[in-house]
Order: structure tokens, then C-alpha cells, then sequence
């Protein structure tokens, strides 16, 4: 099921498996859309699990960006300042430990910024605050919580959406979000 809002919104799916979380990630960036431009959101579980060394982080793009910042995650705690200080002094990348989630690109601060490293509000509230539905963002919770991969951007047009979209599905997106 897909949700369509205003062009201009973030584009979001939930990805089940590395494989096809790498092939939406990297149709991204053969569209030109930069490492910076592209949110991935997936539990430290999976990080762990689909890119658990410094070699398997390294052996694709996507994994690269899971692992970016990861060191400073841990020692920034649970204040809010301080995770968006880290987001800033890191760059995208950031580890929220009070959830347990790996977060890159431009969703990190958003999600910092909505609440995502305290104790109020947690994932959904800070999807929410994201502009994603409370259903949607539910699921997605889910999903990261059963392994999944949240991947998120910008499409510069109706049609590129469109185009990205149908490629999603081909690999196996769910919960696409517009």
C-alpha cells in the first residue's frame, strides 16, 4: 500500500533484507543523489547483523553510511543536546542508544530534533514529528525492530517518485511512503 502526499515530502520503505535495501540504496544514488541525501534508518542489530566488520561496513555504500558515526553514538547518552551536538560534529550518522537504532542522513536530525533520544515521544513519536503517519510509522517501528531497513529521500519531481517507487517494489519495498 502506498500513502501519496505533496512532491517535496520525504519518500520512505521499509526493506526487509540487506540485499534489497543495497539495490534501493544504491538506485539512489545512480539517480545522483548523494550519500547525504539519503536517510537510512535500521536497528543496531542489523548493523551488526548485515555489516557487523569493519570490511563487511565497507564492501558497499550503504554499509559505509551504517557505520559512520557509530563510535560516537555510544558516548553521547540519552540528552537531546548532545545528540544533535554529535549529529552536527559527525556530520549525518549518529547511534541513538535509548532506542537501540542506527540513523543516517538527513533524517538524523530530524529525528533527534523530534525527540528521538529521550525517553518521551521514542520512534514513533519521532517518526511522527517526521511527517510520517502514526500507522506508518508503527509499522515501520516493526519492521526495524524484526530487522528491517528504513530508507528515506527527497524526490526532486512527481515522476522521479514515481519512478523510484516502481523500482522499491521491485525490490521488495513495503510501506512505501509519498
Amino acid at each position: 500500500m502506498t500513502n501519496t502526499t505533496a512532491t517535496g515530502n520525504m519518500m520512505t520503505a521499509l526493506f526487509r533484507d540487506r540485499d534489497d535495501a543495497e539495490n534501493a540504496y544504491q538506485e539512489l544514488l545512480n539517480r545522483g543523489y548523494t550519500r547525504d541525501d539519503v536517510s537510512v534508518l535500521m536497528s543496531e542489530e542489523s548493523r551488526t547483523r548485515y555489516y557487523g566488520t569493519d570490511a563487511a561496513a565497507n564492501d558497499s555504500e550503504l554499509g559505509s553510511k551504517a557505520a559512520e558515526g557509530t563510535g560516537v553514538g555510544a558516548a553521547v547518552g540519552g540528552t537531546l543536546g548532545a545528540i544533535i551536538g554529535a549529529i552536527a560534529a559527525i556530520g549525518t550518522s549518529i547511534v541513538l542508544p535509548g532506542l537501540g537504532l542506527v540513523v543516517a542522513g538527513p533524517i538524523a536530525a530530524a529525528l533527534a530534533g523530534a525527540g528521538a533520544g529521550g525517553a518521551t515521544g521514542g520512534l514513533v513519536g519521532a517518526l511522527i514529528g517526521s511527517g510520517i503517519p502514526e500507522e506508518t510509522a508503527r509499522n515501520y517501528e516493526s519492521g526495524l525492530s524484526a530487522g528491517g531497513i528504513v530508507l528515506g529521500f527527497r524526490p526532486r519531481n512527481a515522476s522521479e517518485a514515481n519512478e523510484v517507487e516502481n523500482v522499491w517494489q521491485s525490490y521488495n519495498g513495503e510501506l512505501i511512503y509519498r
